[in-house]
């Protein structure tokens, strides 16, 4: 199967995992979308596409699983509860064990902006920013610490500029 096909039959359960949330679908289907284009404008390998693409529809799946259990969804709960959620839905899809590994690693760590160790880290780091500004209302000024603390590629760089600040 290709990865385009795995990729929309991921995109299928998310939203499925995610069922009368339109505002939480809206979101993964969002961040997979700049990740998809930022992978493409860096000119990632095939295989690592692949794999930023995919944490991008799961970086959040463990929001749901965390207010069920603790009443609240923080940053670190979702990076707790979220690998456990997404392994069973990879595994149920037959993804390789180190594309899984990889991938519950990565939402295990989307909150986590130190120590970032991938280009897959960084640009679903960089995705996740850009929808959140716009989705959470973020000002100006918080916007404009963030790019220059948090984004690294050229390629975030001039989407977060042209969203933001016009340029």
């Amino acid at each position: 199967m290709k990865h385009s096909e795995i990729i929309e039959k991921l995109e299928r359960e998310m939203i499925f995992f995610n069922r009368k949330d339109p505002m939480r679908i809206h979101h993964l289907i969002k961040v997979h979308r700049f990740a998809q284009l930022i992978g493409h404008m860096e000119n990632l390998d095939n295989h690592t596409q692949f794999l930023v693409e995919c944490a991008a529809l799961v970086h959040d799946i463990g929001i749901r699983p965390s207010e069920e259990k603790y009443g609240k969804s923080n940053g670190k709960l979702q990076e707790q509860e979220g690998p456990a959620y997404a392994r069973k839905m990879l595994e149920k899809l037959d993804f390789d064990e180190p594309d899984i590994e990889r991938i519950c690693y990565l939402v295990g760590h989307h909150h986590t902006y130190s120590n970032i160790d991938g280009i897959d880290y960084q640009i679903l780091i960089e995705s996740d920013f850009l929808v959140n500004f716009y989705e959470d209302s973020i000002e100006y000024d918080a916007i404009k610490n963030a790019y220059q603390k948090i984004f690294k590629t050229e390629s975030g760089k001039t989407l977060c500029s042209a969203c933001y600040f016009g340029n």
